[in-house]
């Protein structure tokens, strides 16, 4: 009798205990749901269609597909400076964060100077950063040449050469190097100082010291500016827009519409296709369907890199 009359109530506690649980995932189930999981599938249901944003969606099946993938000419272009960003542009901001992070904690005085001149380029909004280093780079009026004019050095044209538009886009990127730099510096501060000394000890020097010591105990962050990296990059967009925009020198007056990726579409990027395709040519089911396949690029890359995080770990000698 006891235990007929204690199922129920184990059964409403339970039953309590999942509703709680319900209840203060709430705001992050909801947050989900509107914010990634309703778009995620829109996306994925306007892919399929034929959709200007004026009249009602048509069913077209895979055209919207076979056409971005097969027919786009911009596509591969596109697709290959986005994942030329991806590589080289976070590569370098994860090697220049981390060492100016281990310069300024290395800094006996004049630290907080440092810190904050290297930080402060971070705070500039991406669109004034970007206007401010395409007058830098003018290969006609630009300070850097004009300076590297009079040492005898043969000056680019940066962002007027399609061979040093996206390298001018890595300086930029590295410019603002200072949430990085931030980053890396509290996780090297973290590492507990006994192991350095416990390393000296073991007549470690200093490259011994990073490999075997500061290495492992920051791979966590490195993983986490890795992965955030590429996420960010695989969205890349203002920067680029801004600086093809500017170097062209076509009049940004009100309702110019101005095709993206000069010069000869090195600085185009997929989200700049994205936008172009679907609120310039109205063509928003191609538009979904570039956003899923960088959609996809970008967990394929993450998971990658999760998977590979082992592999950064110093081998046993």
């Amino acid at each position: 009798m006891a235990l007929s009359t204690r199922a129920p109530a184990l059964r409403r506690k339970k039953l309590r205990e999942k509703l709680r649980t319900i209840g203060f995932l709430s705001p992050w189930l909801v947050g989900f749901s509107v914010f990634f999981g309703y778009p995620l599938i829109a996306t994925v249901y306007f892919s399929f269609m034929h959709y200007n944003q004026i009249e009602e969606p048509s069913f077209v099946g895979l055209k919207n597909w076979k056409y971005v993938l097969t027919q786009m000419p911009l596509f591969g272009p596109a697709l290959w400076n986005t994942l030329w960003l991806v590589v080289v542009m976070v590569a370098l901001r994860v090697v220049f964060g981390l060492g100016i992070g281990l310069l300024v904690t290395k800094v006996k005085s004049g630290a907080g100077f440092f810190r904050t001149a290297f930080y402060l380029p971070y705070l500039a909004p991406p669109v004034a950063a970007t206007v401010a280093f395409v007058f830098l780079l003018n290969p006609g009026t630009g300070p850097v040449n004009e300076i590297l004019g009079t040492v005898g050095i043969d000056a680019p044209s940066w962002f007027n050469d399609p061979d040093w538009a996206k390298p001018s886009l890595v300086l930029l990127s590295l410019w603002g190097i200072g949430d990085l730099m931030v980053i890396f510096m509290a996780a090297l501060l973290d590492v507990p100082r006994e192991q350095y000394e416990a390393a000296e000890l073991d007549g470690a020097g200093a490259w011994g010291k990073f490999r075997y010591v500061t290495w492992p105990a920051i791979i966590p962050i490195v993983m986490f500016a890795v992965v955030t990296g590429v996420v960010q990059t695989m969205q890349y967009y203002t920067q680029a827009l801004v600086a093809g925009k500017l170097a062209s020198g076509v009049s940004l007056t009100a309702g110019t519409v101005v095709q993206p990726g000069y010069p000869d579409h090195s600085t185009l990027t997929v989200p700049q296709l994205v936008y172009s395709l679907g609120f310039q040519n109205f063509n928003t089911g191609a538009a979904c369907v570039l956003s899923l396949v960088l959609f996809v690029i970008a967990m394929a890359v993450t998971t990658l890199l999760m998977r590979k995080r082992a592999g950064l770990l110093p081998a046993e000698d």
